[in-house]
Order: structure tokens, then C-alpha cells, then sequence
């Protein structure tokens, strides 16, 4: 093909995307009240007998019977549990996702139930390297199970698309997204290794870790998924020393996919949690609640469903950043569209 031909079928792709931009505002709206989905829930309690561990589960899933449906699995923080998150796991599967909450035995909230040195208790759990070892092999064994369910137990049973995977976690959560999507972990030795799961095909963290002494290129620079990075600006650690403006980087060292970063203005560490101990600092956590709701639907419909306009909301100005307003700050890269490589 000539260089004008090239030049000019590059002109009428580019024309169509475009179009697509303008019509996905008119068209996209996450909030939508008329697509939403009754919910149920059910609880298991899964044995892992390779690992001679239990895993409690908590699953929200919608009243759809005509289609098969994506999944999220979601990783509490320190000190949580199956209940957790409940906002989340609701608004998700009212728009369509089965919501799967794991109990991370070891690092739920037994680490603090009847504790006279909570605070002592927490940073012991948050240090285990056998908790952070277990959290994403629980993933792993959560998706088995999934599989299971899909083929032979209702009320899910033929209900589940494993096709379309994605998790989110909080916290040690956000760790736990880190670690089963592809950071490299390096032993005292000098070895390397993993425990990606590549059934997984985006994820959420929010308030992820960033890890001491690391080369951060190497530990995520070959994260090839999407992932959606959330935090705020008074994002303080509980039991830790990261601070607020340190949490970005695991956004600034992803390159392989298209990565999103959303910073909330006045944000802390607890505002993704949907529970406050002291109400005085949770005043605008309805109104962040409610973005953090339609952004990460929009990221799961434009990564798990390829909804183009979804995709067109996140990456244009005048649709989640204009929605966000001076409640935060939005950044992306990766642009999922178009690239020199379509033109023949």
C-alpha cells in the first residue's frame, strides 16, 4: 500500500474513533437506574486441602438468567472480612458482576477481635510473609472453586463467564492485586519469582502497598493487564510508613497496559472501606463512594464487557474527569486505542 493510501485510511479510522468519542458521552452513564440488576448473596466456607486451609467467601451476584456473567474477586484489607466492602459488592452486582468477597484467614479480623494491643497485633499480621504468601494463592483457589460452582451448583451453576476475571482489593488487598497479577517478588537469595494467575484479566487496588527497597521497575514493570489505581491524598498507612504521595508509584511503574490512577482530594486511607469508626472523618464519603462506584464500573465494563464507550468515558475530558471535578485528580496512559500497528 502506498503512503497516501496509508495517510488516508488513517484519516477515515481516526474519523470513526472520533465519532465514537462523541456518541460515548450521550450514551454512557454508569449510574444508570434502569439497568439495574436485584441482587442475591450466598455464603460458602471452601476447604483448600493442598494447603490445609479454609476460605470463607461471600458472593454477590445479580438475578440475570439470559447470559453468562463476568466475575470480581475482591481481597479485603488487614483486619477485614467476607462482609466487608459491601457497597462495592452490591453496586457491582446490581450492574451485572457476580462479586466474590474472600476471608483471608490470618489477616481478617481476628487479628484484632478481642486484642488488648490491637495496633501490635496488625503490624505482626501486616509483616507475615505467610499471610502475604496465602492472599493471592487464595485468589487462585477461589477461581477453582468458581469453576466448580459454574459446572455444578446452583444458584450459579452455568451462570458464571470465566472468560471475563477480574479482581480488586484494599490495602493488603491492594498487595494481594499486585501480587496475583504479575509482581515479581525477589528472595534474599537473589531468586525471582511469582504467583500471577493469568486467568485474571484487569484489576483494581486500592491503597496498594509500595514495597521497601524494591526496584519498583522490576517488582511491576511486567504487569501486561489493566489496572485501575486508587488512593487519596491523606492516604496514610495504619501500619506502615508509606505515605500519601508514594502510593502512585506503583501507577508510574506499569507500562505494559493501559493503567488509570485516581487520587481523591481529602481521601484517606479508610474512605474505600465504606465503614468509619469516627463519622467526623468520613463527611464527603458518600459523594467519594459514589465516584469510586461508577469509575470502577466504568473500568470493569470498558477491560471485562470491551464497552468502547465505557473505555471513551474514562479517557476523555469531558467524562469521568468532568464528573470527578475538584473532588480529585484523574490520570491515565496506555491510550487503549488506535495504534500505528492497524495501519496496513
Amino acid at each position: 500500500m502506498n503512503t497516501n493510501r496509508k495517510i488516508i485510511l488513517y484519516l477515515a479510522v481516526s474519523a470513526f474513533l472520533g465519532a465514537s468519542y462523541t456518541y460515548a458521552q450521550t450514551s454512557y452513564a454508569p449510574a444508570r437506574p434502569e439497568q439495574l440488576y436485584k441482587v442475591e448473596t450466598v455464603k460458602y466456607e471452601w476447604r483448600d486441602a493442598k494447603r490445609n486451609r479454609d476460605l470463607p467467601v461471600k458472593i454477590y451476584y445479580p438475578v440475570i438468567t439470559d447470559k453468562a456473567l463476568p466475575m470480581i474477586i475482591f481481597s479485603h484489607g488487614l483486619g477485614g472480612s467476607r462482609d466487608g466492602y459491601e457497597y462495592l459488592g452490591r453496586y457491582w452486582a446490581s450492574r451485572g458482576y457476580v462479586s466474590v468477597h474472600l476471608q483471608h484467614l490470618g489477616s481478617d479480623d481476628a487479628v484484632w477481635r478481642n486484642k488488648s494491643q490491637i495496633m501490635q497485633s496488625m503490624k505482626e499480621a501486616a509483616a507475615s510473609v505467610e499471610n502475604a504468601v496465602h492472599r493471592p494463592l487464595d485468589v487462585s483457589f477461589a477461581i477453582d472453586q468458581l469453576e466448580i460452582l459454574n459446572r455444578e451448583v446452583a444458584p450459579l451453576k452455568g451462570k458464571l463467564d470465566l472468560t471475563r476475571i477480574g479482581v480488586a482489593g484494599h490495602s493488603f488487598g491492594g498487595f494481594t492485586v499486585m501480587a496475583i497479577i504479575g509482581q515479581v517478588f525477589v528472595t534474599k537469595t537473589g531468586n525471582e519469582f511469582t504467583l500471577a494467575d493469568k486467568r485474571i484479566k484487569a484489576a483494581i487496588a486500592m491503597s496498594a502497598p509500595v514495597p521497601r527497597n524494591a526496584d519498583l521497575k522490576k517488582s511491576f514493570g511486567s504487569i501486561k493487564i489493566p489496572c485501575l489505581h486508587m488512593t487519596g491524598t491523606l492516604d496514610e498507612s495504619l501500619v506502615s510508613d508509606v505515605k500519601p504521595a508514594q502510593r502512585r508509584l506503583l501507577y508510574d511503574n506499569i507500562s505494559g497496559a493501559e493503567q488509570y490512577l485516581l487520587i481523591l482530594n481529602g481521601g484517606d486511607h479508610m474512605v474505600f472501606a465504606g465503614i468509619r469508626v469516627n463519622k467526623d472523618k468520613g463527611k464527603k464519603d458518600p459523594v467519594f463512594h459514589e465516584l469510586i462506584c461508577q469509575v470502577t464500573t466504568a473500568f470493569w465494563e470498558a477491560t471485562l464487557q470491551d464497552n468502547v464507550p465505557a473505555r471513551n468515558w474514562l479517557w476523555q475530558k469531558d467524562g469521568f474527569e468532568k464528573v470527578l471535578g475538584e473532588n480529585g485528580t484523574w490520570e491515565k496512559k496506555g491510550s487503549p486505542l488506535i495504534s500505528s500497528s492497524v495501519i496496513p
